[in-house]
């Protein structure tokens, strides 16, 4: 063997040696839907404490857990919608392959305040009163007051899905409506203002506000799972290409008895 191809053998000896074995992550980084956000941080808590992987979880809206995925700050991008067509363009062009996993059902809840005598409203009428076309709610059986419109952030996926599912393709939401960041800060406002009308995730339904029947459904983990309530959709965690060690066992969770039952008692509907 001449010198020269003991020298390149050396370098690729070297090479390969300073390579390694991949080492096994020791934390994961998770941005994303404050919508999934409760389920991710349970999930957090009892990943960590039984394996001792160190689970961080950002709620800074779906949109921006997509670009967090996209620029490689995440691990998991928690989302409350599926991937956009230009999220998942614009990943392909940095390299990144974004899978979708479905961890959970959720009914968006169309939320009052508990003195509002109106119990039910038909998809139509939330239509309205979000286009702006029904601003009193004595036009749809309730007291003489204007509506206070309550909407999410342009970044949301609940505002995204809550335009998709309810307010209509192309049907702009009135200019009157007040954006808050998040599903406790819309529940918030609900909950302290009478002639308000909001939209939240079952999960962060409590007594603070009433939940409205929408097209004579109830929203409820029934009838989410069996689709008979119109306002619903799945949750996702995205990776970048099919997770693998530890990433792929936090994955799983919603596959497991521990999960499901996390899943449960947070409101939230198993999909498994």
């Amino acid at each position: 063997m001449n010198k020269m191809k003991k020298m390149l053998m050396l370098v690729a000896v070297f090479c390969f040696a300073a390579a390694g074995p991949v080492q096994a992550k020791d934390a994961i980084v998770m941005d994303g839907s404050t919508t999934v956000g409760p389920i991710a941080k349970s999930f957090a808590a009892y990943f960590t404490k039984n394996t001792g992987v160190q689970v961080t979880v950002s709620e800074s809206g779906s949109g921006n857990g997509a670009k967090s995925l996209i620029n490689g700050a995440c691990d998991i991008a928690n989302m409350s919608r599926p991937m956009k067509e230009k999220e998942a363009n614009a990943a392909k062009a940095k390299g990144i392959d974004p899978v979708e996993h479905v961890v959970a059902l959720d009914g968006l809840s169309v939320v009052v305040h508990p003195s509002n005598y109106v119990a039910a409203l038909k998809i139509e009428q939330i239509r309205d009163i979000y286009t702006g076309k029904v601003t009193n709610w004595s036009k749809v059986g309730g007291p003489n007051a204007k509506i206070v419109v309550i909407q999410r952030e342009s970044n949301s996926g609940t505002q995204d899905s809550f335009r998709k599912l309810v307010v209509g393709k192309g049907n702009p939401v009135t200019k009157r409506a007040e954006t808050q960041a998040s599903n406790g800060a819309v529940k918030s406002r609900v909950a302290s203002t009478p002639a308000a009308i909001g939209f939240i995730g079952l999960g962060f339904v409590d007594d603070s506000v009433k939940p409205l029947i929408v097209n004579g459904v109830e929203p409820s983990e029934e009838t989410v799972k069996n689709g008979s309530y119109p306002v619903a959709r799945p949750l996702f965690m995205y990776t970048n290409g099919q997770p693998a060690g530890v990433v792929k066992e936090f994955i799983d969770l919603p596959k497991t008895d521990d999960g499901k039952r996390m899943i449960s008692e947070l409101g939230y509907v198993n999909r498994y």
